[in-house]
């Protein structure tokens, strides 16, 4: 069984999605669940989880909405506001909805201390108390805040999604990999091999070009804290749906059946609670 731990859905709003610029012009459309559907069903993939792309309540609702309709959504990862003083009270509202299974913060558009702000780690605090999960999207800079954040909550489930965003079409730096050891001691993180195709400079790349840094991830997560995820549709910048999959499958080739169906499914099932 495959899921895709990692794809998004949205009604485009150009004044809200500003993050879509000029250069994303097959992303500048609507994309829904019967968009995704038969791509899906194309290629063996069994079900999904919808990850937030506005940090926004109505975001939350409208991918619940979706899943609620859409048997193969599995799982909502949305936003709620980690800072607000009902939080408890915002939390176990989503909560009541066994779709709702995390929650995700745009942390890359933040500054370099966000995750080690008292307000912030007071919200992520609350999470694990109603078996939430809290997906992690930073760039490698960030890599060392998140790693003093999920030291401090080892309750806590994480997921660092995108491998943190390395350049993929330069040499590994250092830095990179050193920070990524450094998180993956912690038990409690796992990490997702997505958004890589969309790190690649001009969407540029060959297929070889990415297992240096899968090769860093599965050498420190192992095969048992690694999840596949499409980042569909942002992933069509560079390269279609089954491209990605066939990416990750034939990596995983070299590690045997097992292992792959604990990448390609079996461990976003135990990590989503699904």
């Amino acid at each position: 069984m495959i899921i895709d731990s990692h794809q998004h859905f949205w009604k485009y709003i150009p004044e809200r999605d500003t993050w879509i610029d000029e250069t994303m012009e097959v992303l500048r459309r609507d994309f829904f669940p019967e968009d995704l559907a038969p791509i899906l069903k194309a290629n063996q993939v069994s079900g999904c989880i919808a990850v937030q792309a506005d940090q926004s309540e109505g975001e939350t609702e409208f991918l619940l909405s979706c899943a609620a309709a859409h048997p193969f959504i599995k799982g909502v990862v949305g936003w709620v506001d980690l800072c607000a003083s009902n939080l408890d009270e915002r939390l176990a509202f989503f909560s009541k909805n066994s779709l709702f299974k995390g929650v995700r913060h745009i942390v890359q558009a933040e500054k370099e201390d966000f995750l080690l702000r008292k307000e912030v780690q007071r919200g992520i605090g609350k999470l694990s108390k109603c078996n939430l999960t809290y997906d992690l999207l930073v760039f490698p800079h960030q890599l060392p805040a998140a790693v003093t954040l999920v030291k401090q909550f080892p309750e806590q489930k994480f997921v660092l999604d995108h491998l943190a965003k390395p350049a993929i079409s330069e040499p590994i730096s250092k830095t990179w990999s050193t920070q990524i050891a450094r998180l993956s001691e912690n038990q409690n993180v796992f990490c997702k091999f997505s958004g890589m195709v969309t790190e690649t400079k001009g969407y540029q790349f060959e297929a070889d070009d990415f297992t240096p840094f899968l090769d860093v991830i599965f050498e420190h997560f192992g095969p048992d804290r690694i999840l596949f995820g499409s980042d569909w549709p942002v992933c069509l910048l560079a390269a279609e749906y089954k491209h990605v999959l066939r990416l990750v499958m034939n990596y995983l080739d070299a590690h045997g059946q097992s292992v792959k169906d604990k990448v390609l499914g079996e461990n976003a099932i135990a990590f989503y609670n699904l």
